[in-house]
């Protein structure tokens, strides 16, 4: 029934904002595409403190980056020269392919006078043909996303194919990604059609196969098996899954197929060859400097 259930851990992105990642993990690199996904909040913030949570400028490849809000707001700017503010109920979705710089800064006034900021990233490998595509961005209003309801269950379909519904979201693969709440005592089923499919428990507490399991725990499930899931109190959980893509490798925030184009990555970026964003350019992230470290010790850890 279970593969694997994976435990968030927390890690930091190193500017004051502290995460719990998901994925990747040791035992399992990716989830269908999926290859990352981090759970930031609720954290509730003071005015001095909101500018110190910035992620500042930094780069992609052959990936996109996937972010959805249950509260607050973000701003992301990008080396397109987009510029554009992600609500709760919205998707960015940015697309690397050969290569991309963004930050992501909290500017939101009601963030600065208290209020709460969650949100969900999770990034997307791109199929080989694909890796160097051109980078392009997309923000998905709320409209644009099928809303399913019955009793007891409230379910957003954020990217893909799934339950009969489907959406204009641009994605490369096979794939499917939804924000449900559970109201308790209801039960609730995986997509069809997928090799490869999890649920990630983002607050409550869920049953499967007469096995409980809370906050922070993502559920990877059999291939092949129909799981029921049963809320045991009012649940929020995030179902993703899909096509798997093969090996990738990742460092820092760039992901892909071939190790030395991970390599070239690193050169591009140290000197500058990844433009920054015009609108947002005045400081950035710096390459990591990980030689000192023993050998089998992890990459730098990935910034959203």
């Amino acid at each position: 029934m279970l593969d694997l259930v994976i435990d968030a851990r927390p890690a930091s992105l190193g500017n004051g904002f502290n995460v719990r990642r998901i994925l990747p993990y040791r035992l399992r690199r990716m989830l269908g595409p999926f290859i990352f996904m981090d759970h930031g909040g609720p954290v509730s913030l003071v005015p001095e403190k909101i500018s110190s949570m910035d992620v500042l400028p930094h780069p992609h490849i052959g990936l996109s980056t996937v972010s959805y809000l249950f509260d607050g707001q973000v701003t992301h700017r990008d080396s397109l020269g987009v510029q554009q503010i992600i609500r709760p109920g919205e998707v960015n979705w940015m697309t690397a392919g050969s290569g991309i710089a963004h930050s992501e800064r909290f500017e939101d006034p009601a963030t600065l006078a208290g209020g709460t900021l969650e949100m969900i990233q999770t990034w997307v490998a791109l199929p080989e043909a694909d890796e160097e595509s051109s980078p392009a961005f997309d923000n998905y209003q709320p409209h644009e996303l099928p809303i399913f309801t019955d009793k007891g269950v409230w379910m957003r379909l954020i990217a893909g194919n799934a339950f009969g519904l489907r959406n204009e979201v641009k994605t490369h693969s096979p794939l499917f990604y939804a924000h449900v709440v559970l109201q308790a005592s209801t039960r609730f089923g995986l997509p069809l059609g997928y090799p490869e499919r999890g649920a990630y428990v983002a607050k409550g507490t869920v049953e499967v196969n007469g096995n409980r399991y809370g906050a922070g725990q993502l559920l990877v499930f059999t291939p092949g098996i129909d799981p029921v899931i049963t809320a045991i109190e009012t649940s929020t959980i995030m179902l993703l899954g899909g096509e798997p893509l093969g090996e990738r490798f990742i460092w820092w925030n760039f992901v892909s197929s071939r190790k030395e184009r991970i390599e070239q990555a690193k050169a591009d970026w140290e000197a500058g060859r990844i433009a920054l964003p015009p609108n947002d350019n005045e400081e950035f992230v710096p390459l990591p400097q990980d030689k000192s470290k023993p050998a089998g010790m992890p990459p730098p850890q990935p910034l959203s």
